[in-house]
């Protein structure tokens, strides 16, 4: 069967290199080996996982991975580029390692684009076709699966394009026989017996040398999907016309122009078999294609598949979707965007009220799946555009049926748009919509009462400063003093922090500890403030809201006030009553 007639698509991750290059993410050899189990549980056919032999930390992995790394339905990948110009590849210390790397597979990324050739590579057309089939060739004796990155292939037709023009117009002809020294007008035949623009011609050496995948890269993310679908229809053809049709054809898109996955969906409907990208969209400048969508929308929305196994096989994997891009989120101290497709916490969040009175009849009516079939679940906001509905499917979220209980409802929805007025917002903070609806309902319990909070900060200039020194060398003195009753005892406690609000926050938690011990466990993880009325200047009114963490489940709560601390107090405080709630906790 020619291989863009399958219906089966491999999904090739690249998180593991590509998403490294992004600015702030870095992986440990631990962080490696962690990610490609979660992703060879998921399902992937392919992970690629370094450079081994440019990278020492990638060259590490490798050498761990033959003892520490059990993969079941993934194969493991050694990324690396083709021999340098005027080396044999037999004899190029990278290629070398490659093969040292005992990956089953290797990438090679080649130039495919006339321009880097001459320019970046600053080598010949006709040897950069060398170093391309002898590295396959190499590669390929030792016994290795082959794919090869068509680098900047997309941009390489355009400017093979203009160079065969400007050839044409001074008279020049190409080249007589394949590789042959005289390489112009960005053509070289296929040894097919037709001239082809160099990007094809790349490809088709790479195949003909024993490349079992092609891959064209959108190397600069510019890319429409419907100039990436025609042109992987042009290398389709050439490859058949070249006698590989049998090799696979890949896409690897980047986001620059905001389409790589619509280009990688239209690469696939062209004949494209295998499809890259990074978990989350991670990748340098504005990212790789998001993986994730890519492997939802391939099983959920055409006839290809990506997961193995049977039906019921790959709907129980792509239902680990959304813990996938969580993990990895954690692992890189990057928590995914919650407005990704799928897997975002918002990516089935409704707000209009009238959204709302039409997910009580039917959920379906305003998603486009079941949630539930990528590991996510619907969640309703609230906020001034909310109406009964939308509350009575909020307070089913944390287990209350106010389905029949109308002046409940009538009375919270007044609440929250009074609250909202003044610079509430619980749309972004359901820890404090659970609060304000259990006030309603008469059943928010008392875990403890506060007596009275004071915060202080004292600055000393060193002396003969005047001012705050800019070196950060002038001594400064936070303390926070705390005075609450619970388990029926009163308890104060002085707290010191970096700044006000951390000291009140190491106050609250000392005294809290002392009754309910599950406070130990809470960690404020995001603060955000935001000034509401900007021209009253110090004395506007500000909004804080924070998120804190059992470890296990993370919840938000809202402050509002005239001052910063005040506000943020708030905000700490509903937020450990809320974890105590999600806890099950009685009050002590």
């Amino acid at each position: 069967m020619p291989a863009g007639t399958s219906s089966a698509v491999a999904a090739y991750d690249t998180t593991l290199r590509d998403g490294a290059q992004q600015q702030s993410v870095a992986f440990t050899v631990a962080d490696k080996l962690a990610v490609a189990r979660l992703l060879d549980e998921l399902g992937v056919a392919y992970i690629e996982a370094g450079w081994p032999g440019a990278i020492p930390k990638d060259t590490e992995f490798f050498a761990r991975a033959r003892t520490e790394l059990e993969l079941r339905t993934a194969r493991l990948v050694a990324f690396g580029s083709t021999c340098k110009a005027g080396m044999a590849a037999g004899e190029d210390p990278q290629v070398r390692a490659l093969l040292d790397s005992g990956a089953p597979v290797v990438t090679i990324v080649a130039k495919s684009d006339p321009v880097h050739v001459e320019r970046a590579l600053r080598t010949s057309l006709a040897e950069n076709l060398r170093m391309v089939r002898d590295t396959v060739a190499v590669l390929v004796a030792a016994g290795r699966e082959v794919m090869v990155d068509l680098e900047h292939f997309f941009d390489g037709l355009d400017h093979a394009a203009v160079l065969a023009g400007e050839a044409a117009g001074s008279g020049e002809a190409g080249p007589a026989a394949a590789g042959g020294a005289g390489a112009a007008a960005g053509t070289e035949p296929a040894g097919s017996g037709l001239d082809l623009p160099y990007p094809l011609a790349v490809a088709v050496a790479a195949a003909q040398a024993g490349a079992g995948t092609v891959i064209p890269c959108d190397t600069n993310g510019g890319t429409l999907p419907d100039v990436v679908g025609e042109r992987v229809a042009r290398l389709r053809d050439a490859l058949e016309k070249a006698g590989q049709g049998d090799c696979t054809i890949g896409i690897h898109t980047h986001d620059d122009a905001g389409v790589a996955v619509a280009g990688a969906l239209a690469a696939v409907r062209a004949g494209a078999r295998q499809v890259q990208g990074c978990v989350n969209g991670l990748g340098e400048r504005t990212g790789n294609a998001n993986l994730l969508t890519l492997i939802a929308d391939l099983e959920l929305k055409t006839d290809f598949t990506v997961l193995p196994g049977d039906a019921a096989e790959r709907a129980r994997r792509l239902a680990e979707l959304s813990a996938v891009a969580r993990h990895v989120g954690e692992i890189v101290n990057r928590p995914p965007s919650s407005r990704l497709p799928y897997v975002g916490a918002r990516a089935f969040a409704h707000k209009a009220g009238l959204h709302a009175s039409a997910i009580r009849v039917d959920p379906n009516l305003y998603q486009h799946i079941d949630p539930e079939r990528v590991g996510n679940t619907m969640t309703m906001l609230v906020s001034e555009m909310a109406g009964r509905a939308s509350i009575e499917l909020k307070a089913r979220e944390f287990g209350i049926d106010a389905s029949g209980d109308h002046e409940l409802l009538t009375r919270v929805t007044e609440a929250v748009k009074a609250r909202e007025a003044v610079g509430y917002t619980y749309d972004a903070a359901d820890g404090s919509f659970e609060l304000l609806l259990r006030a309603a309902r008469g059943d928010l319990p008392e875990y403890f009462r506060i007596e009275s909070w004071r915060a202080s900060i004292q600055a000393r200039p060193l002396p003969g400063q005047r001012l705050l020194s800019t070196e950060g060398d002038t001594v400064t003195e936070t303390e926070a003093t705390v005075r609450l009753w619970a388990g029926g005892r009163r308890y104060a406690v002085l707290g010191e922090g970096n700044g006000p609000v951390n000291a009140l926050d190491h106050a609250l938690c000392a005294a809290l500890e002392q009754v309910y011990p599950e406070t130990a466990e809470f960690e404020l993880t995001d603060y955000k403030v935001r000034i509401l009325d900007t021209e009253r200047g110090t004395r506007s009114v500000v909004r804080v809201l924070i998120d804190i963490t059992d470890g296990e489940q993370t919840w938000s709560t809202v402050g509002v006030g005239t001052d910063v601390v005040e506000a943020s107090w708030e905000a700490l405080i509903d937020g450990h009553i809320v974890g105590l709630l999600r806890r099950g906790v009685e009050p002590r």
